[in-house]
């Protein structure tokens, strides 16, 4: 799979971020975000539930260690939903990583 980082803001400034990793197979997106509070497993299942949840997510993987969120979605997301589905989980997004 060959894939491109967007070095330019895909939206025009808007909030969806610089820094997402663009399958140029059109097969989708993939940003990583920090999240703060995950410990487990557990917290890892939460924060990937509820942001599964979001229209066009077809991917989550969440890290406890790194506190790091992979997600993978049709197009890139609004930051503030993705916000609010980690807030949902019972945790903090700090950004994007």
């Amino acid at each position: 799979m060959t894939t491109e980082t967007n070095s330019t803001s895909c939206c025009g400034g808007g909030s969806c971020g610089s820094d997402a990793t663009v399958d140029v197979h059109g097969l989708g997106v993939t940003t990583v975000y920090k999240v703060s509070g995950m410990t487990c497993g557990h917290c890892e299942g939460a924060v990937s539930q509820e942001i599964s949840a979001l229209d066009g997510v077809s991917a989550v993987t969440a890290v406890a260690k790194t506190g790091e969120v992979a997600v993978t979605s049709a197009a890139p997301l609004d930051e503030e939903a993705v916000r609010a589905a980690v807030d949902e989980a019972g945790y903090e997004l700090v950004g994007q990583a």
